[in-house]
């Protein structure tokens, strides 16, 4: 399975798009501005998104998606998020106000999107590709998701400040499953200098994401891609992660290296 790093950074600077993943052909897994480097054909072709949580920099294509090629689908966008998602995605984007209300465009019977409420522990397979709903905690409810075609799971925490005591048994017994966890991606928002600002906006820092890290078993076994970078800081950030990372038998990558994760 290709997963396609569209974006994963924490805000915009030049060379610098928020997170959004593309999971084989029609899944998208959040709608930030990475969305934008794809072509029409490849938007097209989407078919179902996974929303990790509300924020701006993980929902703000969303809308221009819509806009770019929802008169050319077949079938209306179904997009999958937590219920309180889905409200704030309704008061706020999709009000008439902030966007056209797509959910109803052109005809109420026949929109461009249908928002579809999911939960933590929910699967869902879509064109080959395996997704489950992974528990997270962040300022806004949240989640994270693990997915998989024919070889191991990708997983990705979405924003995180660490600290909830479901994730980690579930990505080791993941893990513990043939064929395994072939890749994590975990985000790392602020620096060390900026640990409590991280704890206030419900992120991680080097500092917190070792804590995190500690709880994966076996340790080493799949790489760690670190995101959500702020594109001022993640050079301050990258260096706190390689003092850290002696401690561990851990592969850590900075996901912005990265174009294309095959798992």
């Amino acid at each position: 399975m290709k997963v396609r790093v569209l974006g994963c950074s924490g805000s915009i600077a030049r060379g610098c798009r928020t997170t959004a993943f593309l999971v084989g052909e029609h899944v998208l897994v959040d709608a930030g501005t990475g969305v934008g480097g794809l072509t029409v054909r490849d938007m097209r072709a989407i078919t179902h998104v996974f929303l990790t949580h509300s924020h701006l920099d993980h929902i703000a294509a969303l809308p221009l998606l819509l806009d770019t090629v929802g008169t050319r689908r077949a079938a209306p966008l179904q997009v999958f998020a937590l219920p309180q998602t889905l409200d704030a995605l309704r008061q706020h984007v999709f009000n008439n106000v902030i966007w056209p209300d797509f959910t109803r465009i052109p005809h109420p019977g026949a929109p461009m999107v249908q928002l579809q409420p999911l939960g933590v522990g929910d699967v869902f397979v879509v064109a080959g590709v395996t997704l489950e709903v992974l528990p997270a905690r962040h300022s806004v409810p949240a989640v994270g998701y693990a997915a998989r075609g024919d070889g191991a799971w990708w997983v990705f925490s979405g924003d995180t400040q660490g600290q909830e005591p479901a994730f980690w048994p579930r990505v080791n017994a993941l893990q513990a499953q043939a064929p395994g966890v072939g890749a994590l991606v975990i985000e790392t928002a602020f620096s060390n200098q900026e640990e409590a600002l991280a704890r206030k906006s419900g992120h991680l820092s080097p500092a917190g994401l070792a804590r995190e890290l500690a709880q994966l078993q076996p340790k080493g076994a799949f790489p760690i891609y670190l995101s959500h970078f702020k594109p001022s800081e993640g050079a301050t950030i990258l260096a706190e992660v390689r003092a850290l990372e002696s401690g561990f038998d851990l592969q850590i990558v900075d996901l912005q290296t990265v174009d294309t994760l095959d798992v």
